[in-house]
């Protein structure tokens, strides 16, 4: 055999090795070590059982078990919410909400719901948000910073230790699709062993990023993209989004028509209701004649008031319900009110502004109520 063969031969078994035995091995090692740290937080690297020698030197040198700490935990009265304060590398705060609910309870279809106890996590993408809606106390901190995808899924987690989450909705602090990159990864993450979620009980929220909607259909298939309209004409949107000033609705429902063609789902609309702003009738027709072409579920939100930060008024019970029969009845569109959940520990949509002891505005966040179940 010539020298160039034994080479070859000698390459080849090294690749061998290095694809069939030590990546399956090294990425075996990683899932023991993720499922460890987070049925241990707190633990050293050491401690973690069955590694090589080789693993826990480059553990030790190159990572941490952990780069963000649970800063507080505060229990709702509705005993089904909790609120976690999250503290990241840099200093800064977010916040991550679980709900916990049974879905046995209520009916679909005039028929009881299948299902049982279940818990969702409300995860935030960045510190602050550049998209200053009007309507939303994060939205009055202005932007700070992107989260990394570790700290994004170190949101799950913390939460994992308090309950089991079935669901997953980015709709706390920040805007998903502005932090794309970290976003896509820690789904990424998510979907992977050890925590193993299905993409159909991922949601993703976003104001109409039209470039970022447009992308994450072949990035991330199967996932459930809520979209916060919040108005049925550009006006109003920009009113009450200045952000909606450089995603033009014609363009947004374009691009919206192109990702369920091309995906095949259901597309989620929140919609908050601001008396005498956007929920009059004339409204609901204007909304119902826009999303007509559609196959979507709309999420009616009432107002959450956050003080100063807004002069919104909350719509009326009796006008919600009005709004949602001209929904549901003249244009056949399957249309659910937000059941709000930790008000008294501002939990609930669009309130979470963290105040500290020295009252220091530092994170934000947002709650729903299981919108996966929607499309069962």
């Amino acid at each position: 055999m010539s020298v160039l063969c034994r080479v070859c031969v000698c390459v080849c078994v090294y690749i061998y090795i290095y694809i069939y035995i030590f990546i399956p091995c090294f990425i075996i090692c990683l899932s023991c070590v993720f499922r460890y740290v987070i049925q241990n937080p707190n633990c050293e690297w050491e401690e973690v059982p069955s590694l090589p020698s080789t693993a826990y030197l480059l553990l030790r040198s190159k990572f941490k078990p952990s780069i963000s700490t649970i800063h507080s935990v505060v229990e709702s009265s509705d005993d089904v919410t909790t609120k976690l304060l999250i503290k990241l590398q840099n200093g800064a705060f977010v916040e991550a909400v679980i709900m916990r609910y049974d879905t046995r309870l209520g009916k679909y279809g005039g028929k009881p719901r299948p299902g049982g106890p279940r818990a969702t996590l409300c995860i935030s993408s960045q510190v602050g948000c550049k998209m200053g809606c009007k309507f939303c106390a994060t939205g009055s901190m202005g932007f700070k910073n992107n989260l990394s995808s570790g700290e994004i899924v170190e949101q799950l987690v913390h939460a994992s230790r308090l309950s089991h989450i079935r669901n997953v909705v980015f709709m706390g602090m920040g805007e998903p699709l502005n932090n794309y990159a970290a976003l896509i990864e820690a789904i990424r993450v998510m979907t992977g062993s050890p925590f193993q979620l299905s993409p159909k009980r991922i949601t993703v929220s976003t104001v109409g990023i039209i470039h970022a909607i447009k992308k994450i259909q072949s990035d991330m298939p199967n996932l459930n993209l809520a979209v916060s309209l919040h108005a049925p004409v550009q006006d109003i949107r920009c009113q009450i989004m200045p952000a909606a000033r450089a995603f033009p609705l014609e363009k947004l429902m374009d691009t919206l028509q192109e990702y369920q063609k091309n995906s095949q789902q259901k597309i989620f609309i929140e919609y908050i209701m601001l008396d005498r702003v956007n929920d009059e009738e004339q409204h609901a027709h204007q909304l119902g004649n826009l999303l007509e072409p559609f196959e979507v579920v709309v999420n009616l939100i009432p107002f959450n008031p956050i003080g100063t930060l807004s002069h919104f008024k909350t719509s009326s019970e009796q006008r919600v319900t009005s709004f949602q029969k001209i929904l549901r009845g003249t244009y056949d569109i399957r249309t659910t009110i937000r059941k709000q959940m930790g008000q008294d520990i501002s939990g609930a949509c669009g309130q979470l502004v963290v105040n500290m002891p020295d009252n220091r505005s530092i994170g934000g966040g947002s709650l729903i109520t299981d919108i996966e179940d929607l499309h069962l």
